[in-house]
């Protein structure tokens, strides 16, 4: 008789995790625990880079996200593990997904019972999806998860370049609370949603600093280009808006600014081109900060483009250009910011993502904030060479 258990249920029975009387008897009446275990998925990756600051005296880096201490050397940036099951059948369906972070980049987002903890470990996200059957279906988010708005996200092998744009920087990356979408139609899905706190610190409150009921609310819409618009068939413009109480921003995620109100604007498209092998893309980015108890109000805004042309099944070219400004020099680095970065491409291996990438980054508002020594800066340019794999499995 065939053997009908997965590999995963195979593995946890070998090692004691499950037991069961026999095969056979399995075969013949699977158990609740085995139905479960052979719906679920594990997926994930693992991140490294190689990358070379030209020039001399690194101390003084752009102020990207999961920029700082990587300069002339190898990493390990990333290991994530994600856990999830496969929905089931039927009107009301439930499933549930958790994200798991190894490594330095993690700490952006680590948290512990008393608020944030920079560590090496991190929940990314863990939380439930709920269906309703309500028209065409409303999906409800219970738990922590990632934010709504921009054009990256935290994974680098999921973004077109590895280092991170200054749109990303200034973004929240995760909340705590409960998201709803409703999908209109193909070409119209709107979220919205309410959360602790703006910021990444599971179950972080925005008291005593305001009232014990006040909240981070947001909401999105995505509009898509159905078939007979040609070319453009798939493109996608998506806009945003986060409004809510920042506690604290880590290190690593949004400039290490302290407590206070913010509100994030976004909209971002992603278009195909006559050219088949050729897409475009371009973000805009806003971040309002008021009542900071130190530094009171200030703003950040970051605008970019994108360009990908496919030189062959394996090769891709791959362009961005930015720039950004600020009323803070500790948000992005300078006031002002211009950024180039090229990367090429090729799938050599099957699942792993290998690329070649050169980053420039110029301060245009006179300061010198790179390079230099540990208490001073030195040039307004940035140049980085680095090389990016990641097995994603």
């Amino acid at each position: 008789m065939k053997n009908k258990m997965n590999k995963w249920t195979l593995l946890l029975a070998g090692t004691g995790i499950l037991t069961f009387p026999s095969v056979s008897s399995a075969e013949e009446a699977t158990s609740p625990v085995m139905t479960s275990l052979s719906s679920t998925m594990l997926s994930g990756y693992v991140d490294t880079s190689a990358q070379w600051n030209l020039g001399s005296g690194n101390a003084g880096l752009p102020a990207y996200s999961f920029g700082q201490g990587k300069a002339d050397g190898f990493n390990l940036n990333a290991v994530k593990l994600s856990i999830e099951n496969l929905p089931s059948e039927g009107d009301w369906i439930a499933s549930y997904k958790v994200d798991l972070l190894f490594g330095p980049d993690a700490r952006s987002l680590s948290t512990s019972s008393s608020g944030f903890d920079e560590s090496d470990f991190a929940i990314k996200q863990a939380f439930m999806a709920l269906h309703a059957p309500f028209g065409n279906g409303l999906e409800l988010k219970f738990g922590v998860w990632d934010t709504i708005i921009g054009y990256e996200s935290f994974d680098s092998p999921a973004n077109p370049h590895h280092t991170r744009s200054y749109g990303y920087t200034i973004e929240p990356t995760t909340h705590t609370g409960l998201l709803a979408t409703y999908k209109f139609s193909d070409a119209l899905s709107v979220s919205a949603g309410v959360a602790n706190t703006f910021g990444p610190d599971i179950n972080s409150r925005a008291f005593p600093e305001k009232a014990e009921s006040y909240k981070t609310w947001m909401a999105s819409v995505a509009l898509t280009a159905p078939k007979n618009l040609g070319f453009l068939a798939g493109s996608s413009l998506y806009a945003g808006i986060i409004n809510g109480f920042n506690p604290s921003t880590p290190d690593g995620s949004s400039g290490g600014f302290v407590a206070g109100d913010q509100t994030s604007y976004y909209i971002g498209t992603t278009m195909n081109t006559p050219i088949r092998a050729l897409k475009l893309g371009a973000a805009y980015d806003y971040l309002g900060i008021d009542d900071q108890p130190l530094r009171g109000s200030t703003y950040a805004n970051a605008v970019a483009v994108y360009g990908s042309l496919a030189l062959s099944e394996k090769l891709t070219l791959l362009a961005r250009g930015e720039y950004a400004s600020s009323g803070s020099a500790i948000l992005l680095g300078a006031d002002d910011v211009v950024a180039v970065t090229a990367t090429l491409q090729y799938d050599l291996w099957r699942n792993v993502l290998s690329r070649i990438e050169f980053r420039w980054d110029h301060a245009t508002d006179g300061s010198e904030p790179y390079g230099g020594t540990d208490t001073a800066g030195g040039k307004d340019d940035s140049l980085i060479l680095l090389a990016n794999i990641a097995y994603r499995f």
